[in-house]
Protein backbone atom coordinates (compact mmCIF):
# COMPACT_ATOMS: atom_id res chain seq x y z
CA UNK A 1 0.00 0.00 0.00
CA UNK A 2 1.16 3.42 -0.84
CA UNK A 3 2.18 5.88 1.97
CA UNK A 4 -0.89 8.78 0.81
CA UNK A 5 -3.41 5.67 1.51
CA UNK A 6 -1.70 4.63 4.62
CA UNK A 7 -1.62 8.00 5.89
CA UNK A 8 -5.23 8.74 4.94
CA UNK A 9 -6.39 5.87 6.92
CA UNK A 10 -4.26 6.13 9.72
CA UNK A 11 -6.15 9.45 10.40
CA UNK A 12 -9.27 8.28 9.96
CA UNK A 13 -8.34 5.89 12.21
CA UNK A 14 -7.41 8.37 14.94
CA UNK A 15 -10.40 10.35 14.54
CA UNK A 16 -12.58 7.76 14.99
CA UNK A 17 -10.52 7.11 18.62
CA UNK A 18 -11.66 10.94 19.38
CA UNK A 19 -15.20 10.30 18.06
CA UNK A 20 -15.28 7.40 20.04
CA UNK A 21 -14.20 9.11 23.10
CA UNK A 22 -16.72 12.05 22.41
CA UNK A 23 -19.33 9.19 22.66
CA UNK A 24 -18.73 7.59 25.51
CA UNK A 25 -18.85 11.03 27.36
CA UNK A 26 -22.37 11.78 25.90
CA UNK A 27 -23.60 8.37 26.50
CA UNK A 28 -22.26 7.75 29.93
CA UNK A 29 -22.65 11.25 31.79
CA UNK A 30 -26.34 11.12 31.19
CA UNK A 31 -27.29 8.18 33.36
CA UNK A 32 -24.38 7.90 35.72
CA UNK A 33 -26.41 9.67 38.62
CA UNK A 34 -29.23 7.65 38.52
CA UNK A 35 -27.00 4.38 38.39
CA UNK A 36 -25.45 5.82 41.41
CA UNK A 37 -28.54 6.22 43.02
CA UNK A 38 -29.53 2.72 42.20
CA UNK A 39 -26.89 1.45 43.85
CA UNK A 40 -27.39 3.88 47.12
CA UNK A 41 -24.59 6.01 46.88
CA UNK A 42 -23.94 9.65 48.28
CA UNK A 43 -24.44 12.44 45.89
CA UNK A 44 -20.58 13.45 46.36
CA UNK A 45 -20.20 10.09 44.43
CA UNK A 46 -21.23 11.44 41.37
CA UNK A 47 -18.21 13.99 41.57
CA UNK A 48 -15.76 11.14 42.66
CA UNK A 49 -16.67 9.01 40.09
CA UNK A 50 -16.43 11.72 36.88
CA UNK A 51 -13.20 13.19 38.52
CA UNK A 52 -11.51 9.67 38.80
CA UNK A 53 -11.74 9.22 35.11
CA UNK A 54 -9.74 12.26 34.57
CA UNK A 55 -7.28 11.92 37.20
CA UNK A 56 -6.26 8.66 35.92
CA UNK A 57 -5.82 10.29 32.59
CA UNK A 58 -4.03 12.88 33.81
CA UNK A 59 -1.12 10.39 35.09
CA UNK A 60 -1.46 7.97 32.43
CA UNK A 61 -0.83 10.56 29.29
CA UNK A 62 2.88 11.65 30.35
CA UNK A 63 3.47 8.25 30.53
CA UNK A 64 2.33 7.10 27.42
CA UNK A 65 3.38 10.25 25.92
CA UNK A 66 7.00 9.04 27.04
CA UNK A 67 6.91 5.73 25.84
CA UNK A 68 5.79 6.71 22.58
CA UNK A 69 8.83 8.95 22.37
CA UNK A 70 11.13 6.26 23.48
CA UNK A 71 9.74 3.99 20.93
CA UNK A 72 7.88 5.81 18.69
CA UNK A 73 5.29 2.94 18.16
CA UNK A 74 1.93 4.83 18.64
CA UNK A 75 0.03 1.92 17.48
CA UNK A 76 0.74 -0.59 20.46
CA UNK A 77 0.44 2.21 22.68
CA UNK A 78 -3.05 2.89 21.53
CA UNK A 79 -4.30 -0.87 21.41
CA UNK A 80 -3.01 -1.30 25.06
CA UNK A 81 -4.90 1.99 25.87
CA UNK A 82 -7.64 0.72 24.71
CA UNK A 83 -7.62 -2.03 26.96
CA UNK A 84 -8.14 -0.13 29.55
CA UNK A 85 -11.00 1.23 28.27
CA UNK A 86 -12.77 -2.15 26.58
CA UNK A 87 -12.21 -3.63 30.87
CA UNK A 88 -13.44 -0.36 32.53
CA UNK A 89 -16.99 -0.16 30.63
CA UNK A 90 -17.01 -3.79 31.08
CA UNK A 91 -17.16 -3.09 34.69
CA UNK A 92 -19.27 -0.23 34.37
CA UNK A 93 -22.14 -2.45 32.48
CA UNK A 94 -21.17 -5.01 35.94
CA UNK A 95 -22.05 -2.43 38.14
CA UNK A 96 -23.23 -4.23 41.09
CA UNK A 97 -21.78 -1.77 43.35
CA UNK A 98 -21.46 2.08 43.90
CA UNK A 99 -17.34 1.06 44.35
CA UNK A 100 -17.52 -1.46 41.08
CA UNK A 101 -18.89 2.10 39.18
CA UNK A 102 -16.14 4.26 40.81
CA UNK A 103 -13.60 2.12 40.25
CA UNK A 104 -15.03 1.42 35.78
CA UNK A 105 -14.29 5.14 35.68
CA UNK A 106 -10.73 4.81 37.20
CA UNK A 107 -9.60 2.10 35.09
CA UNK A 108 -11.18 3.49 32.18
CA UNK A 109 -9.52 6.63 32.75
CA UNK A 110 -6.26 5.32 32.02
CA UNK A 111 -6.62 4.80 28.05
CA UNK A 112 -7.23 8.73 27.41
CA UNK A 113 -3.80 8.84 28.15
CA UNK A 114 -3.06 7.48 24.25
CA UNK A 115 -4.01 11.07 23.37
CA UNK A 116 -0.65 12.47 24.41
CA UNK A 117 1.33 9.98 22.01
CA UNK A 118 -1.35 10.75 19.27
CA UNK A 119 -0.70 14.32 19.14
CA UNK A 120 2.94 13.48 19.60
CA UNK A 121 2.78 11.41 16.51
CA UNK A 122 0.99 13.99 14.37
CA UNK A 123 3.17 16.52 15.50
CA UNK A 124 6.34 14.22 13.98
CA UNK A 125 4.57 13.55 10.77
CA UNK A 126 3.26 17.27 10.05
CA UNK A 127 4.50 20.20 8.72
CA UNK A 128 4.34 22.91 11.20
CA UNK A 129 2.84 24.98 8.50
CA UNK A 130 -0.20 22.17 8.68
CA UNK A 131 -0.52 21.15 12.23
CA UNK A 132 -3.65 23.78 13.12
CA UNK A 133 -6.05 22.25 9.98
CA UNK A 134 -4.49 18.65 11.07
CA UNK A 135 -5.57 18.88 15.24
CA UNK A 136 -8.59 21.45 14.28
CA UNK A 137 -10.24 17.96 12.36
CA UNK A 138 -9.35 15.43 15.02
CA UNK A 139 -10.69 17.88 17.91
CA UNK A 140 -14.14 18.29 15.63
CA UNK A 141 -14.48 14.25 15.85
CA UNK A 142 -14.46 14.32 19.67
CA UNK A 143 -16.97 16.75 19.49
CA UNK A 144 -18.91 15.03 16.56
CA UNK A 145 -18.78 12.37 18.92
CA UNK A 146 -20.56 14.19 21.60
CA UNK A 147 -23.22 15.22 19.52
CA UNK A 148 -24.22 12.05 17.76
CA UNK A 149 -23.82 10.40 21.77
CA UNK A 150 -26.98 11.48 23.00
CA UNK A 151 -28.80 9.52 19.97
CA UNK A 152 -27.12 6.28 21.37
CA UNK A 153 -28.95 6.85 24.12
CA UNK A 154 -32.45 6.63 22.88
CA UNK A 155 -32.34 3.33 22.19
CA UNK A 156 -29.63 2.25 24.98
CA UNK A 157 -32.66 3.52 27.42
CA UNK A 158 -35.17 0.74 26.05
CA UNK A 159 -32.73 -2.16 26.68
CA UNK A 160 -34.47 -4.34 29.47
CA UNK A 161 -33.31 -8.40 29.56
CA UNK A 162 -30.65 -10.65 30.74
CA UNK A 163 -27.26 -11.11 29.15
CA UNK A 164 -26.27 -14.69 30.86
CA UNK A 165 -25.99 -13.68 34.90
CA UNK A 166 -26.19 -10.03 34.04
CA UNK A 167 -29.29 -7.88 33.57
CA UNK A 168 -29.08 -4.73 30.49
CA UNK A 169 -30.75 -1.89 31.32
CA UNK A 170 -30.79 1.41 31.07
CA UNK A 171 -28.34 2.07 33.19
CA UNK A 172 -25.71 -0.66 32.34
CA UNK A 173 -26.45 -0.80 28.39
CA UNK A 174 -24.18 2.23 28.00
CA UNK A 175 -20.90 0.32 29.48
CA UNK A 176 -21.06 -3.27 27.39
CA UNK A 177 -22.18 -1.06 24.51
CA UNK A 178 -19.29 1.65 24.79
CA UNK A 179 -17.27 -1.96 25.17
CA UNK A 180 -18.16 -3.15 21.65
CA UNK A 181 -17.63 -0.14 20.64
CA UNK A 182 -13.94 -0.28 21.71
CA UNK A 183 -13.21 -3.58 20.77
CA UNK A 184 -14.16 -3.02 17.29
CA UNK A 185 -12.08 -0.16 17.63
CA UNK A 186 -9.29 -2.39 18.26
CA UNK A 187 -9.75 -4.47 15.02
CA UNK A 188 -10.01 -0.80 13.34
CA UNK A 189 -6.37 0.05 14.72
CA UNK A 190 -5.16 -3.45 13.84
CA UNK A 191 -6.12 -3.27 9.85
CA UNK A 192 -5.58 0.63 9.03
CA UNK A 193 -2.95 2.24 11.74
CA UNK A 194 0.80 3.14 10.85
CA UNK A 195 3.24 3.92 12.48
CA UNK A 196 4.44 6.12 9.76
CA UNK A 197 7.79 7.89 9.76
CA UNK A 198 7.93 11.35 10.45
CA UNK A 199 9.71 14.59 8.95
CA UNK A 200 12.59 13.62 10.36
CA UNK A 201 12.92 10.46 9.94
CA UNK A 202 13.50 9.67 6.45
CA UNK A 203 16.46 8.88 4.05
CA UNK A 204 20.29 8.76 5.29
CA UNK A 205 20.74 11.99 2.91
CA UNK A 206 17.72 14.25 5.05
CA UNK A 207 19.16 12.47 8.18
CA UNK A 208 22.44 14.32 7.16
CA UNK A 209 21.32 17.58 6.40
CA UNK A 210 19.03 17.66 9.71
CA UNK A 211 22.14 17.31 11.57
CA UNK A 212 24.00 20.12 9.63
CA UNK A 213 21.23 22.53 10.53
CA UNK A 214 21.38 21.14 14.34
CA UNK A 215 25.11 21.93 14.29
CA UNK A 216 24.86 25.48 12.64
CA UNK A 217 21.75 26.60 14.85
CA UNK A 218 23.27 24.97 18.14
CA UNK A 219 27.02 26.66 16.99
CA UNK A 220 27.80 23.23 19.25
CA UNK A 221 29.60 19.63 18.07
CA UNK A 222 28.66 16.27 19.63
CA UNK A 223 30.74 15.10 22.39
CA UNK A 224 31.92 13.13 19.81
CA UNK A 225 33.81 15.38 18.34
CA UNK A 226 36.02 17.32 20.72
CA UNK A 227 35.52 19.90 22.89
CA UNK A 228 32.03 22.27 22.50
CA UNK A 229 32.33 25.83 21.45
CA UNK A 230 36.07 25.03 20.76
CA UNK A 231 35.36 26.86 17.54
CA UNK A 232 32.59 28.29 16.03
CA UNK A 233 30.60 26.09 13.49
CA UNK A 234 29.38 27.96 10.31
CA UNK A 235 28.13 26.93 6.64
CA UNK A 236 31.40 27.46 4.74
CA UNK A 237 32.96 24.70 8.00
CA UNK A 238 30.36 22.31 7.01
CA UNK A 239 30.69 22.95 3.62
CA UNK A 240 34.44 22.68 3.40
CA UNK A 241 34.01 19.11 5.38
CA UNK A 242 36.01 20.01 8.14
CA UNK A 243 33.41 19.19 10.98
CA UNK A 244 30.54 17.79 9.23
CA UNK A 245 30.03 14.31 10.96
CA UNK A 246 28.53 11.31 10.02
CA UNK A 247 25.19 9.79 10.07
CA UNK A 248 25.98 7.36 12.84
CA UNK A 249 26.41 10.68 14.97
CA UNK A 250 22.82 11.20 14.11
CA UNK A 251 21.89 7.90 15.62
CA UNK A 252 23.18 8.89 18.56
CA UNK A 253 21.57 12.22 19.12
CA UNK A 254 18.24 10.98 18.43
CA UNK A 255 18.37 7.60 20.00
CA UNK A 256 17.17 8.47 23.37
CA UNK A 257 15.11 11.40 23.36
CA UNK A 258 15.23 12.20 26.78
CA UNK A 259 19.54 11.90 26.65
CA UNK A 260 19.50 15.51 27.34
CA UNK A 261 16.10 16.32 28.10
CA UNK A 262 15.48 18.91 31.31
CA UNK A 263 12.23 19.65 32.48
CA UNK A 264 12.85 22.91 33.70
CA UNK A 265 14.55 23.93 30.47
CA UNK A 266 11.23 22.92 28.56
CA UNK A 267 8.22 23.86 30.79
CA UNK A 268 9.43 27.11 32.55
CA UNK A 269 10.05 29.04 29.22
CA UNK A 270 8.19 32.04 29.12
CA UNK A 271 5.79 30.78 25.84
CA UNK A 272 5.28 27.49 27.37
CA UNK A 273 4.06 28.66 30.69
CA UNK A 274 1.68 30.93 29.07
CA UNK A 275 0.39 28.18 26.82
CA UNK A 276 -0.47 25.86 29.71
CA UNK A 277 -2.02 28.45 31.80
CA UNK A 278 -4.09 28.93 28.66
CA UNK A 279 -5.04 25.10 28.84
CA UNK A 280 -5.68 25.32 32.43
CA UNK A 281 -7.71 28.23 32.71
CA UNK A 282 -9.69 27.86 30.22
CA UNK A 283 -10.64 24.27 30.88
CA UNK A 284 -11.02 25.66 34.16
CA UNK A 285 -13.88 27.76 33.09
CA UNK A 286 -15.33 25.67 30.50
CA UNK A 287 -16.03 22.92 32.48
CA UNK A 288 -17.29 25.44 36.29
CA UNK A 289 -19.46 26.92 33.11
CA UNK A 290 -20.85 23.59 32.03
CA UNK A 291 -21.75 22.28 36.23
CA UNK A 292 -23.56 25.46 36.36
CA UNK A 293 -25.98 25.71 33.30
CA UNK A 294 -28.39 22.64 34.57
CA UNK A 295 -28.87 24.37 37.80
CA UNK A 296 -29.25 27.77 36.35
CA UNK A 297 -31.93 26.55 33.47
CA UNK A 298 -33.74 24.30 36.20
CA UNK A 299 -34.14 27.69 38.70
CA UNK A 300 -34.70 30.30 36.07
CA UNK A 301 -36.35 28.48 33.05
CA UNK A 302 -37.38 25.18 34.14
CA UNK A 303 -35.72 23.15 31.80
CA UNK A 304 -35.89 19.27 31.96
CA UNK A 305 -34.11 16.72 29.96
CA UNK A 306 -35.27 17.56 26.85
CA UNK A 307 -34.66 21.46 26.65
CA UNK A 308 -31.46 20.42 28.42
CA UNK A 309 -30.61 17.82 25.47
CA UNK A 310 -31.71 20.26 22.83
CA UNK A 311 -29.42 23.16 24.45
CA UNK A 312 -26.14 20.69 24.41
CA UNK A 313 -27.23 19.45 20.42
CA UNK A 314 -27.27 23.57 19.45
CA UNK A 315 -23.77 24.18 21.62
CA UNK A 316 -22.46 20.65 20.01
CA UNK A 317 -23.58 22.11 16.16
CA UNK A 318 -22.28 25.67 17.03
CA UNK A 319 -18.86 24.09 18.09
CA UNK A 320 -18.24 21.83 15.11
CA UNK A 321 -19.14 24.56 13.16
CA UNK A 322 -16.37 26.54 15.38
CA UNK A 323 -13.64 24.44 14.50
CA UNK A 324 -14.11 24.17 10.78
CA UNK A 325 -13.61 27.85 10.79
CA UNK A 326 -10.75 27.48 12.67
CA UNK A 327 -9.35 25.15 10.77
CA UNK A 328 -9.51 27.54 7.78
CA UNK A 329 -8.80 30.50 9.44
CA UNK A 330 -5.67 29.03 10.38
CA UNK A 331 -4.20 28.31 7.07
CA UNK A 332 -4.49 32.23 7.07
CA UNK A 333 -2.83 33.69 10.01
CA UNK A 334 -0.72 33.03 12.90
CA UNK A 335 -1.72 30.32 15.88
CA UNK A 336 -0.97 33.48 17.95
CA UNK A 337 -3.87 35.53 16.20
CA UNK A 338 -6.40 32.70 16.43
CA UNK A 339 -5.69 32.26 19.90
CA UNK A 340 -6.13 36.05 20.99
CA UNK A 341 -9.36 36.13 18.43
CA UNK A 342 -10.36 33.04 21.30
CA UNK A 343 -9.23 34.98 24.15
CA UNK A 344 -11.04 37.96 23.71
CA UNK A 345 -14.43 35.91 23.44
CA UNK A 346 -13.84 34.23 26.40
CA UNK A 347 -13.43 37.82 27.85
CA UNK A 348 -16.47 38.77 26.48
CA UNK A 349 -18.45 36.37 27.66
CA UNK A 350 -17.00 36.43 31.25
CA UNK A 351 -18.13 39.72 31.38
CA UNK A 352 -21.77 38.84 29.74
CA UNK A 353 -22.65 36.20 32.34
CA UNK A 354 -21.18 38.43 35.26
CA UNK A 355 -23.28 41.14 34.39
CA UNK A 356 -26.36 39.16 33.26
CA UNK A 357 -26.55 36.01 34.29
CA UNK A 358 -25.29 36.04 37.98
CA UNK A 359 -28.17 38.49 38.73
CA UNK A 360 -30.60 38.40 35.90
CA UNK A 361 -33.61 40.96 35.63
CA UNK A 362 -36.21 41.04 33.57
CA UNK A 363 -38.91 39.22 32.43
CA UNK A 364 -38.60 35.46 31.03
CA UNK A 365 -38.15 36.16 27.81
CA UNK A 366 -35.20 38.68 28.49
CA UNK A 367 -33.89 36.09 30.86
CA UNK A 368 -33.64 33.43 28.03
CA UNK A 369 -32.40 36.13 25.59
CA UNK A 370 -29.30 36.99 28.27
CA UNK A 371 -28.71 33.21 28.69
CA UNK A 372 -28.16 32.32 25.18
CA UNK A 373 -25.96 35.28 24.17
CA UNK A 374 -24.10 33.98 27.03
CA UNK A 375 -23.74 30.76 25.97
CA UNK A 376 -23.61 31.31 22.31
CA UNK A 377 -20.25 33.42 22.95
CA UNK A 378 -18.80 31.41 25.79
CA UNK A 379 -18.92 27.87 23.06
CA UNK A 380 -18.01 30.35 20.52
CA UNK A 381 -14.57 31.07 21.85
CA UNK A 382 -13.49 27.50 22.42
CA UNK A 383 -12.56 26.16 19.10
CA UNK A 384 -10.14 28.82 18.90
CA UNK A 385 -8.73 28.55 21.46
CA UNK A 386 -8.36 25.27 21.72
CA UNK A 387 -6.49 24.59 18.79
CA UNK A 388 -4.58 27.54 18.72
CA UNK A 389 -2.46 26.74 22.19
CA UNK A 390 -2.22 23.05 20.98
CA UNK A 391 -0.80 23.74 17.89
CA UNK A 392 1.14 26.15 19.24
CA UNK A 393 2.26 24.17 22.00
CA UNK A 394 3.88 21.45 19.56
CA UNK A 395 5.55 24.43 17.94
CA UNK A 396 7.32 25.28 21.29
CA UNK A 397 8.32 22.40 22.96
CA UNK A 398 11.03 20.24 21.22
CA UNK A 399 9.60 17.67 18.74
CA UNK A 400 11.71 14.48 19.89
CA UNK A 401 9.82 14.63 23.04
CA UNK A 402 6.56 16.23 22.06
CA UNK A 403 4.71 12.78 23.35
CA UNK A 404 5.39 13.39 27.15
CA UNK A 405 5.14 17.17 26.49
CA UNK A 406 1.57 16.68 25.06
CA UNK A 407 1.05 14.44 28.30
CA UNK A 408 2.39 17.23 30.41
CA UNK A 409 -0.44 19.84 28.17
CA UNK A 410 -3.14 17.31 28.92
CA UNK A 411 -2.32 16.76 32.08
CA UNK A 412 -2.78 20.18 33.35
CA UNK A 413 -5.81 20.00 31.50
CA UNK A 414 -7.27 17.03 33.60
CA UNK A 415 -6.05 18.86 36.70
CA UNK A 416 -8.36 22.04 35.16
CA UNK A 417 -11.53 19.65 34.51
CA UNK A 418 -11.36 18.09 38.18
CA UNK A 419 -10.80 21.66 39.82
CA UNK A 420 -13.34 23.26 37.53
CA UNK A 421 -16.45 21.72 38.60
CA UNK A 422 -15.55 21.46 42.30
CA UNK A 423 -15.46 25.25 41.97
CA UNK A 424 -18.75 25.98 40.14
CA UNK A 425 -20.62 23.25 42.25
CA UNK A 426 -19.70 24.96 45.68
CA UNK A 427 -20.51 27.99 44.15
CA UNK A 428 -23.73 27.91 42.55
CA UNK A 429 -25.72 29.65 44.72
CA UNK A 430 -22.89 32.62 44.79
CA UNK A 431 -22.19 33.42 40.69
CA UNK A 432 -20.84 36.69 41.56
CA UNK A 433 -18.10 35.33 43.39
CA UNK A 434 -17.67 32.27 40.82
CA UNK A 435 -17.50 34.57 37.95
CA UNK A 436 -15.31 36.99 39.40
CA UNK A 437 -12.66 34.33 40.32
CA UNK A 438 -13.02 33.27 36.70
CA UNK A 439 -12.96 36.65 35.24
CA UNK A 440 -9.92 37.60 37.23
CA UNK A 441 -7.88 34.22 35.73
CA UNK A 442 -8.79 35.62 32.54
CA UNK A 443 -7.59 38.28 33.19
CA UNK A 444 -4.49 37.12 34.26
CA UNK A 445 -4.29 35.01 30.76
CA UNK A 446 -4.52 38.13 29.15
CA UNK A 447 -1.89 39.86 30.52
CA UNK A 448 0.73 37.51 30.26
CA UNK A 449 -0.10 36.78 26.74
CA UNK A 450 0.21 40.52 26.02
CA UNK A 451 3.57 40.28 27.50
CA UNK A 452 4.19 37.45 26.23
CA UNK A 453 2.83 37.46 22.62
CA UNK A 454 6.49 37.89 20.70
CA UNK A 455 7.22 34.84 21.65
CA UNK A 456 4.17 32.91 20.57
CA UNK A 457 6.18 31.54 17.25
CA UNK A 458 7.00 28.65 15.79
CA UNK A 459 9.91 27.23 17.58
CA UNK A 460 10.40 24.36 15.67
CA UNK A 461 13.43 25.72 13.24
CA UNK A 462 15.37 26.10 16.14
CA UNK A 463 15.64 23.00 18.04
CA UNK A 464 17.05 23.68 21.75
CA UNK A 465 21.12 23.25 22.15
CA UNK A 466 21.66 19.49 23.75
CA UNK A 467 23.40 20.42 26.83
Amino acid sequence: MDYGRKRKLTFITIGLVFLLSGVEYAVILPTIWRFLQMLDAAPYFLGLSLSAFSFTGLLSGPLFGFWSDRTHSTKKIILFANCFEIIGNFMYFIGISKWLLLSSRLVAGVGTGAGSSIFGFLTRITAPEDRSTVFAAVMACRQVGLLIGPAFNIFLRLCDFQLGPFVVNKYTAPGIFMCALWLLLQLVVLLMYWDLKGRNEGSEEEKEEEEERLLVQTNALPESYGTLHDSPVTDQSIANGNCAPASPSFEKIHSNPFKHFSAAREFLREEVVVLLTAQFITLFNQTALETMVTPLTQQYFNFGELENSVMYCVCGVEVIAGFIFVRWLSRKVEERVVLSIGLFLANISCVWCLIFLANPQGGFSWQLTEFIIGVFLQVLGLPFIAVAQVSLFSKVTAEKTQGFSQGIRRSVGGLATILGPLWAGSLTSNLYVMLGVMMGLLVLLTIMMTFSYNRLVDHTTVEHPEE
